[in-house]
């Protein structure tokens, strides 16, 4: 069983947990996310099943939307709902609509963004988290991210919501590249308007080209299983590259492609180094290979068993 899956992820389970659940339920131990999602947060979570898996490096660097929650008055310390606040932080924000505006302006484009403690990043081969949970803070290094959209969303007429504790809440729609936290961007709002801040909600609306509009929630998937639909939750191994250009290959350079020998491109005129998708005859998809400008040829990068789907 290959192909992807795009789940609507609830809240209160990790992205581990839900890879698990899926597992289970497909019986299918080769299952993977490209990309997680806090505990706390919702939304679209991108799953590889089976050999698909091997896809998951085409799509780690997808851009996100998010729809999020920033509370004003106080900071947490794992920068989100989840963490202890840190009372020293505690202000009452008096903010009107104007410098909220021109505050998020000032977060649009690329910055440099410091991995909270409280992340699954990596560093020295350990997730940063485990070191947060010892009382522990290890020196990060800045990650680049671009901010393409940041905008707020109105609640009836008001921009902000007060809260009976004295903050108060903002909503935003958020489009950013792949790794960037929003918990991060909360704080950084925060302090870009003189307060402090934290990230309340977090729901992800789309990874790349796929949206809330065709996720499944586990309880679907589990229907679908039981009900012997399963292909109409799970996607083909191809539509995780639906983005990338392809090319159909004869017979002979499938066969070719299949053992890892270059094949002809003909004057296709992609960039040099370009992901291409190799397709059969029949249009299933075989791997992906990457374009060789100068030689005018695809090197086999990836190769995977011919599925047909319907």
């Amino acid at each position: 069983m290959d192909g992807l899956l795009v789940i609507d992820k609830p809240a209160g389970c990790s992205s581990h947990d839900v890879v698990a659940q899926v597992r289970r339920i497909l019986r299918e131990p080769s299952v993977g996310h490209t990309g997680t999602l806090d505990p706390f947060a919702t939304g679209v979570l991108i799953l590889l099943v089976g050999r698909a898996t091997r896809l998951a490096q085409f799509l780690k660097n997808n851009e996100k939307e998010y729809e999020a929650v920033i509370r004003l008055g106080y900071a947490t310390d794992t920068g989100d709902i989840t963490g202890a606040p840190l009372e020293e932080t505690r202000l009452e924000p008096s903010l009107n609509e104007s410098e909220i505006e021109a505050a998020l302006l000032t977060l649009h484009g690329e910055m440099d963004q410091v991995p909270p403690m409280y992340s699954a990043k990596k560093q020295g081969g350990r997730k940063l988290y485990e070191f947060a949970r010892r009382g522990l803070s290890v020196e990060r290094p800045p990650v680049r991210v671009c901010i393409h959209e940041l905008e707020p969303i109105r609640v009836g007429n008001a921009l902000l919501k007060d809260n009976r504790d004295g903050t108060r809440d903002l909503e935003v729609r958020v489009v950013c590249s792949a790794g960037t936290y929003i918990r991060t961007l909360a704080e950084e709002f925060g302090k870009r308007l003189g307060t402090s801040a934290h990230l309340a909600e977090l729901r992800r609306t789309r990874a790349g080209e796929f949206s809330l509009d065709v996720a499944a929630t586990l309880e679907q998937l589990k229907l679908s299983v039981d009900e012997e639909s399963i292909g109409t939750i799970l996607r083909p191994p191809d539509a995780a590259l639906s983005r990338m250009p392809f090319v159909h290959l004869t017979a002979d350079e499938e066969r070719r492609a299949r053992h890892g020998q270059d094949v002809r491109a003909g004057q296709a005129g992609w960039p040099d180094r370009t992901g291409i998708r190799m397709l059969d005859p029949r249009g299933n998809l075989i791997g992906v290979g990457y374009f060789d400008e100068k030689k005018q040829v695809l090197h086999p990068r990836i190769v995977l068993p011919v599925q047909k789907w319907h």
